[in-house]
């Protein structure tokens, strides 16, 4: 690629679709738009959650013709975004299905005969080694657990059908071309002992006639966009949460803590190793350990939201409610009052519960004070699930409610007791893709090598 070319970074996340211009020669990132995500189709029944995949690419296409006039010579378009859904699709992208979102809960639902979910049977179809094949990614949310509901109620396509997650479907249908993706977005349905899907699997559901979007690397397009008078490569989509973590700069025996609505905890390895957490592919043939769906601030909007109910009673306005609750906190040297954030199913429980309540310990402050405390051990204990030898020596904090509670913060390092560094931006995933630009343009070797090129220069870049 020639010098002075930039290329347009796409993050399909879930509650907006964040588009930007990434420079890897001057190494920046420039003209940040943001677009709502298209809204789930109303009316559908109670635990569905389908949106319009057409809505999804024309939003998608508004927001690359917003780009284009500032992305000088644009050479190419990289992609990251949400890694669970389904969307049917035939060969050429054309959709036979709704997006059926990552948030979609209908394989709770009981069949009607036998006990359980629809979960529980696809869960006792596999064997522990194929559980633990698939990266202990085996749950709802993900394409395999919606096509065997869909199996199950017969409501798969007469027709051969390719199994897209929403990223390979938005830019098969952009290109006209096959769902293709990268290694880091095909979670849960990849054997990551071959490194390729799992077929026996998938033949042992009765998903055998299902086809897969083909794994491409980082450097190979995958489709070319026709717009605008031009003819752009598409390069394979990648896994969001990879993307965020090389955004933030990760390193080897880095201990990432993405704090934000979701949370994760997760560390780098060489090589494989299968435990008890989930394991992903990272780029330059490394590997993530990981825990999700640790409570944060999905968990901390339910007490907010109390708070905003009494608040609304009195007509009273909480404009910035964590400003007072920073303060309250501030002022807290310890409670015996004590919260458990597991208001949602999480690997530290299921149940939440605000306990040992008295009459001088339920304030604002204290009641924060625990939460953060409850998220400090809960970090602690999944740090010590993804290395009991704790083998890293620095924390990485990013996402929102990490760079805004210094509190908790400082919970965090007195339990793990080592260094830590902060992100310098949120616009954590747009910075992944600045580093894959490096990669496609040929100007950075692997991501590892454009991860340090770009953390050298971390508050220079946005």
């Amino acid at each position: 690629m020639t010098s002075n070319r930039s290329l347009i970074a796409i993050d399909l996340g879930t509650s907006s679709i964040k588009g930007a211009v990434v420079d890897p020669d001057r190494m920046r990132l420039e003209h940040i738009h943001h677009l709502p995500f298209p809204e789930p189709i109303p009316g559908l029944p109670p635990l569905f959650c389908e949106i319009d995949p057409g809505q999804i690419v024309s939003a998608v296409s508004d927001l690359i013709r917003a780009l284009l006039p500032q992305a000088a010579n644009c050479a190419g378009l990289v992609l990251c975004g949400q890694m669970g859904g389904l969307v049917l699709t035939t060969i050429s992208g054309v959709p036979l299905s709704n997006y059926i979102s990552w948030r979609d809960q209908r394989l709770l639902m009981r069949p009607p005969a036998g006990a359980g979910t629809y979960f529980d049977l696809l869960f006792q179809r596999l064997s522990p080694d194929e559980r633990r094949q698939l990266g202990n990614e085996v749950r709802p949310g993900l394409p395999l657990s919606y096509l065997f509901w869909l199996l199950q109620k017969n409501q798969m396509p007469a027709s051969e059908a390719f199994a897209a997650t929403l990223t390979d479907f938005v830019l098969a249908r952009l290109c006209g071309s096959t769902p293709a993706m990268e290694l880091t977005q095909a979670t849960g349905a990849l054997n990551l002992e071959t490194l390729n899907w799992h077929y026996d699997v998938f033949s042992k559901l009765g998903l055998q006639q299902v086809r897969w979007p083909i794994l491409r690397g980082l450097r190979e397009p995958v489709g070319r966009l026709e717009i605008a008078g031009l003819s752009l490569p598409c390069y394979a989509p990648v896994g969001d949460h990879q993307c965020a973590l090389a955004g933030a700069f990760i390193g080897p025996q880095e201990l990432s803590l993405n704090i934000s609505t979701g949370s994760q905890a997760s560390l780098l390895t060489p090589r494989l190793e299968l435990g008890n957490y989930q394991t992903r592919p990272f780029f330059d043939n490394q590997f993530l350990n990981t825990i999700t769906h640790i409570p944060a601030g999905r968990s901390l909007n339910v007490l907010l939201g109390l708070l905003g109910e009494l608040a609304a009673a009195q007509q009273i306005r909480l404009d910035d409610p964590w400003s007072y609750i920073q303060q309250a906190t501030s002022a807290v040297a310890d409670t015996d009052l004590a919260v458990d954030l597991a208001f949602f199913p999480s690997p530290v429980g299921e149940r939440g519960a605000i306990s040992n309540i008295s009459e001088g310990n339920l304030t604002v402050g204290q009641l924060f004070y625990a939460a953060f405390r409850n998220m400090a051990d809960n970090y602690q204990a999944c740090a010590l699930r993804l290395s009991p030898k704790r083998d890293w020596h620095t924390l990485v904090f990013s996402g929102g409610l990490a760079q805004k509670l210094e509190l908790l913060r400082t919970m965090i390092v007195a339990r793990l007791g080592c260094d830590y560094r902060l992100c310098a931006s949120t616009e954590d995933t747009l910075l992944g893709l600045l580093a894959l630009a490096l990669v496609v343009s040929g100007q950075a070797p692997s991501v590892a090598a454009a991860i340090e090129t770009l953390r050298s220069r971390e508050h220079e870049l946005v």
